[in-house]
């Protein structure tokens, strides 16, 4: 054998031995060698840290006072449960609602139609529909009983004060027309329509023929004042008068401003913008009926409905103790309807 190439194996065996020793020195003193973890790079002076110390708080002694008779604490007798204390069993019996009452369907219903829906077994499925056909069947049986007892009862039935049928209720609002325009006229006697306007103002201009039609039609005397001291471009109503402050003390802010007028100070706003000849009217029957001068069954009367009593009664009228009993109850609000408005 070359001797030479002895010598070379003997040295290359030499280095094998003391790079595996110096690769399990490294092993030991660092987890990860660099060839699994390479692409952190190579760093020759990388600081390892040191461990932090948990420093734990330091106890101090108190002294143990001997404890007399007087310093001993007396023993707490457990408080009764009260009867709304969640914690009884029986108060939570008696709030549960009876199955199958409104109330446990309104509360349990949903729980068996998201059963039905998350394992559609035929039972769960059935069984949300039974209770289903339980709550149809007692929304039926409140209907037919609702209906016999408003038709038996005139204070209850819709149909007293304005009719459904289709000729009677032509008829009211036949009768409606009627009484609304003499209504109107005997207000237009006695008041008249302020009426602020600017000459720039296209809202205005639409304004005045309507105003002229409620002045030929029911006779209302209109007032007109111009904020801009000018007249309108259309030619209506050219004999107005300026603006001497009135619109800031009426708390005019927008344009066609209109108020009802009944001398020499009742005044009245109905509108700061734009009315139909329909609008107008009714809010004129309506201010007038608010200010007094127009009668309340009257008024009803100019919008197709009957003047029935009204079950409006005074606070405190019913005792707590009534409201309990339903025939005591009905019997007050019939008592407190008769001694309102009469038909």
């Amino acid at each position: 054998m070359n001797p030479n190439l002895a010598l070379l194996l003997m040295m290359l065996t030499l280095l094998l031995q003391a790079l595996t020793a110096w690769g399990d020195e490294a092993i030991d003193t660092q987890s990860i060698s660099y060839f699994a973890d390479k692409q952190r790079g190579w760093f020759w002076y990388e600081v390892v840290p040191e461990p932090v110390k948990k420093i734990e708080p330091e106890l101090k002694s108190t002294p143990v006072l001997p404890v007399t008779q007087e310093q001993t604490p007396a023993k707490r007798e457990p408080a009764p449960l009260t009867a709304g204390d969640q914690s009884n069993p029986t108060s939570q019996q008696s709030a549960a609602p009876h199955p199958l009452s409104s109330a446990w369907l309104k509360q349990n219903l949903e729980h068996y139609l998201n059963q039905a829906i998350d394992d559609p077994s035929p039972e769960n499925v059935a069984a949300f529909y039974y209770l289903q056909r339980v709550m149809m069947d007692k929304a039926e049986r409140f209907t037919h009983a609702a209906r016999y007892v408003v038709m038996s009862d005139p204070q209850l039935d819709e149909t007293v004060r304005r009719p459904v049928a289709t000729y009677a209720a032509n008829e009211a609002n036949h009768q409606a027309r009627v009484v609304a325009e003499q209504a109107l006229k005997a207000i237009a006697a006695q008041a008249g329509i302020l009426f602020f306007f600017r000459s720039d103002c296209p809202y205005c201009h639409v304004q005045a023929p309507i105003l002229a039609m409620l002045e030929n039609a029911y006779g209302f005397k209109i007032y007109p004042v111009s904020l801009d001291g000018l007249s309108m471009p259309n030619g209506f109503f050219s004999q107005f008068k300026r603006d001497q402050g009135q619109a800031a003390l009426l708390g005019v802010e927008q344009t066609p401003a209109l108020f009802l007028m009944k001398p020499p100070r009742q005044m009245v706003p109905l509108a700061q913008g734009a009315l139909s000849l329909e609008e107008i009217t009714g809010r004129i029957l309506l201010a007038a009926k608010e200010a007094g001068w127009l009668d309340a069954s009257q008024y009803e009367t100019t919008q197709g409905i009957r003047n029935t009593p009204m079950l409006l009664p005074t606070a405190g009228s019913i005792s707590p103790a009534t409201a309990q009993d339903p025939l005591s109850l009905i019997q007050a609000l019939q008592r407190s309807a008769q001694r309102g408005n009469t038909p």
